[in-house]
Formats: C-alpha cells, sequence, structure tokens
C-alpha cells in the first residue's frame, strides 16, 4: 500500500480550475479570468492565502489482483479479497482487460473540513462558497497526484491505467464505499472516516478504483455513454459547449 501527505505547493492548482469550479467556463480558455469580477479574485486569493499554510492532502492507494465477470440478469461485477463489487456496464466496459486493481482515497484533509465549518459558523456564504469550490479542487488535485503516483508505480513493468472511478458515479451506487473501505488493510486511509449514509468525513474527499494492465489506457471521460446528469464530469463538459458561445461576466448556475 502507498500512503503520502502533501502540501498545498505540492497540488499545482491554477485559478483558472477554480473559475471552472466556481461556474466561469473552461479553464483551457486563456480568456476565463475576463469572466472573474474583481471581488471574487479577491475572495479567491484571500481563502488561497488562508488555506496554503495548514493545508494537509493526503492520498493511500493499494494494487491487488481481482477478477471481472459480465453476470446474468445484466450484473457487472469486480471481484477482489472474497469481496464483490456491482461497478455497472460503464464501469466494467472501461476496467475490461485490466489485470490489477488499484482502490484509492484521497482527500483535502480534516484541517479544510474545519476551515469551511469555521467558515458556515460565521455565515460568510460568499467565502463559504468560494471555499466550497476551491476544496473540491483541492480534493481532484489530490487524486490527480495519486494517478501519477500510480503510473510511476506500473511503467516499468510496461502497464498503463485507466480513468478512476468512483462510488456514486455511472453506475456504481454509492453505498459501495463501505466496502472499499472494507477492503483497505488500515482504518481511516487517508483520514476520511464513513458516515451511516456513505458521506465522507472530510467531504472534500474522493475514493474509488483504476484498472491497471498492458492493455488499458486512461480516455477522455466518455459522457456520452452515462446517463447521470449531476456528474461533476457532465457539468463541465457542458460549460465548455456553452461558454464557446457567449462571453459570460457571471457564473454559470
Amino acid at each position: 500500500m502507498f500512503c503520502k501527505k502533501l502540501e498545498y505547493k505540492d497540488l499545482g492548482v491554477t485559478l483558472p480550475e477554480i473559475y471552472e469550479q466556481m461556474g466561469y467556463g473552461d479553464a483551457t480558455n486563456p480568456d476565463i479570468d475576463s469572466n472573474v469580477c474583481d471581488d471574487v479574485r479577491k475572495e479567491v486569493d484571500a481563502v488561497l492565502s488562508e488555506v496554503a499554510d495548514f493545508l494537509e492532502p493526503e492520498l493511500c492507494f493499494y494494487l491487488t489482483k481481482g477478477e471481472l465477470a459480465e453476470e446474468d440478469g445484466g450484473r457487472y461485477t469486480l471481484t477482489t479479497n472474497g469481496k464483490t463489487f456491482d461497478i455497472g456496464k460503464i464501469i466494467y466496459r472501461q476496467l475490461k482487460g485490466s489485470s490489477l486493481f488499484a482502490f484509492f482515497v484521497c482527500s483535502a484533509g480534516m484541517k479544510f473540513q474545519e476551515y469551511q465549518e469555521r467558515l458556515k459558523a460565521e455565515d460568510d456564504m460568499m467565502k463559504e462558497f468560494t471555499a466550497n469550490a476551491i476544496g473540491s479542487v483541492l480534493a481532484e488535485k489530490t487524486a490527480d497526484i495519486m494517478e501519477r503516483e500510480l503510473e510511476a508505480l506500473v511503467q516499468p513493468t510496461n502497464m498503463f491505467h485507466t480513468n478512476r472511478f468512483s462510488p456514486g458515479y455511472c453506475g456504481w451506487h454509492v453505498r459501495e464505499q463501505k466496502l472499499l473501505f472494507s477492503t483497505f488493510p488500515i482504518d481511516n486511509p487517508s483520514g476520511v472516516q464513513l458516515t451511516e449514509s456513505c458521506l465522507m468525513m472530510p467531504i472534500k474527499s474522493v475514493s474509488g478504483v483504476v484498472g491497471v494492465g498492458q492493455s488499458v489506457r486512461k480516455l477522455e471521460y466518455t459522457c456520452g455513454l452515462c446517463d447521470f446528469a449531476n456528474c461533476y464530469k457532465r457539468r463541465i463538459q457542458k460549460k465548455k459547449i456553452f461558454t464557446k458561445s457567449k462571453n459570460l461576466k457571471t457564473p454559470i448556475v
């Protein structure tokens, strides 16, 4: 198992990524900054300056063998260490060809959770909204580093990895968070705990699985295959399409 604690400077967070999460368009658009008003820019800078000193992101993953199966009744499963996940057809197809599976948990850290709770208690809605957007970026950037660490581990064996997939997306029910966490050889990987409703605490955390093998590849997220309307990847795609035709001065909602 591989676990690593990070600092804010390790994440490589960019302002366009935060603005995109806040709804100002595509982070790859060089003009995205022109869509953001001065007050929002100042708020983002202020939150970043506060969290940079105490942020403690953490990642944890382990590699294991597993077996994918298409069963009767349209059930698509991944079985590993005597435990079977109902991952659904979409994820099954993306993982097909994997010989190993990396289960992971990544988090922006409990100190960031405590910071968000303090902002909520102070009833500063703008700052709370800004911190929420930044926290989502922090968690995803931590997961990005997890993928790079995984890549460095498997490349010497001429293997590649797929996209990462999480319970709650692409037909994989969120209730299987508990099963996923139970496969880890340690309690609370990356300092993350689960509530009875399978909510991760700290909230700004990401968990899931990545397929590893010689014939798999990481692809662009294929939102056309998925019917989950509230997926954050789908929302990002909608923003990209919308901002091609409009020069927005206010966030997309």
